[in-house]
């Protein structure tokens, strides 16, 4: 048993580990602890179960991967750590980040998956392996063919449980932790505490230890957060002009629906634009191929809908910009959580249709960090790239000055104002609209 009361952990140097995981996270330059780390590690390297609530991207791999390398025995030929995930593509990432830090440990660590071949996943489950990172279905798909054993688990980790319930896997998680022995080890991970989360831990979990933070400080104090309201019909070119001006080297675009998803990258590609498509549509091969060209820094751009985003952990992510403002504002939260991982520096750009600005101000309402409200220009380099195809089109392109019909303020529209229909200004229209939902509804 490591005490711990009174233990003041700040580096992962004081932790109690043995030389070989350290080489791996000296590899990693891993230095400082996160919040998430400093709390659960002693407590899972000690056997206890742990309730840890903590976003993607605060270090929570390594917190349940580091006690899970150390607690196991690589000269035990079984499957003895067990991971869940919602996603094949975290899966991937959770199974190479765990491999990384047990580089120098000799274990054997293989990520479970469909849209992989099963015959290639029963060959490695046949030669030995010390930890599986699954997904639900694929991993039940295993253990009813009697090709994955779990009768040696040690240690099962649930981890994004918000999300594997949302997706309705209650059911499989059940199957699966019938089959691993009542002794274990059980940890869960998420975003969110609610009690459809805690009914899981009730069940399954003995005792565990809470390391939650309060479920309404939403802060990701180290992005950068900004947006613009614009007319809808000039979004295209103010995201033109926000990847000319805004040193823009790899961002993820959000839109709502895959068939926009197409048609943003197209115009983007016709533009000259590096710039692919990431959702629910394509096939595994091609959602491999289009993570790992954005991941190697290939690809620049990639326009992705909200659940085929989903799990990406991907370094260098210096923008996220949402194309769309999102209708549940809390997916906004999971969006730009893609940038600013291990707690580097990060921007998140949303673009605001005057009908979207409730939306945006719900978000707001959400966070205690600052949303700053900015400008751009939307003539400036839109037009200019825009004349290497049409050399007039940046001409035709106009603002005309306006008086607000309400607030008698100055304005700059898109269109030749019409003496006899009224005019609007951005915050105006925005209320205007609000309150036409709220008499309608």
């Amino acid at each position: 048993m490591i005490e711990d009361k009174d233990m003041q952990i700040e580096r992962f140097e004081d932790l109690p580990l043995s030389q070989e995981v350290m080489d791996g996270i000296e590899e990693l330059g891993f230095r400082d602890l996160f919040p998430i780390q400093a709390q659960a590690i002693i407590p899972l390297l000690n056997g206890r179960d742990v309730i840890g609530q903590a976003r993607t991207g605060t270090g929570k791999t390594a917190t349940f991967g580091i006690p899970m390398i150390e607690s196991l025995n690589p000269m035990i030929n079984a499957v003895q750590g067990l991971v869940l995930e919602p996603t094949r593509e975290l899966a991937i990432q959770i199974a190479d980040h765990i491999g990384q830090i047990g580089r120098y440990a000799s274990f054997k660590i293989l990520p479970i998956y469909g849209g992989q071949s099963i015959q290639k996943q029963m060959h490695e489950l046949k030669r030995g392996v010390h930890i599986v990172v699954g997904t639900p279905g694929r991993l039940i798909d295993h253990l009813k063919r009697g090709t994955l054993d779990l009768s040696s688990v040690k240690i099962v980790v649930l981890d994004e449980a918000d999300r594997m319930l949302d997706m309705g896997f209650i059911d499989d998680i059940e199957y699966i932790l019938s089959k691993a022995p009542h002794n274990r080890q059980t940890s869960l991970f998420s975003a969110t505490i609610d009690q459809s989360v805690m009914s899981v831990c009730n069940r399954y979990m003995k005792r565990p230890e809470k390391i939650l933070v309060s479920k309404d400080e939403i802060a990701l104090t180290q992005i950068d957060q900004q947006y613009i309201v614009v007319n809808s019909k000039n979004k295209f070119r103010v995201l033109c002009n926000v990847l000319d001006e805004r040193n823009v080297e790899r961002a993820i675009i959000f839109c709502r629906t895959r068939v926009f998803t197409e048609l943003l990258a197209k115009r983007l590609k016709n533009k000259r634009y590096d710039a692919a498509t990431l959702h629910g549509g394509l096939t595994q091969a091609q959602r491999n191929s289009v993570t790992g060209s954005f991941r190697t820094g290939k690809l620049k751009l990639l326009v992705a809908t909200d659940v085929a985003a989903r799990g990406l952990d991907i370094q260098g992510i210096t923008h996220i910009i949402n194309y769309d403002v999102p209708l549940d504002a809390l997916v906004y939260f999971h969006r730009i959580g893609r940038t600013a991982r291990k707690g580097g520096p990060g921007t998140a750009i949303t673009l605001v249709g005057y009908g979207e600005v409730p939306e945006m101000n719900r978000i707001k309402a959400l966070t205690k960090t600052t949303i700053e409200e900015t400008e751009i220009d939307v003539l400036a380099s839109y037009g200019e790239r825009t004349r290497t195809h049409n050399a007039s089109y940046g001409d035709r392109i106009r603002t005309h000055n306006a008086t607000c019909s309400i607030c008698g303020e100055k304005c700059r529209v898109p269109f030749k104002p019409d003496p006899a229909r009224p005019v609007y200004c951005r915050d105006c229209w925005g209320k205007k609209r609000e309150k036409s939902k709220t008499w309608q509804s």
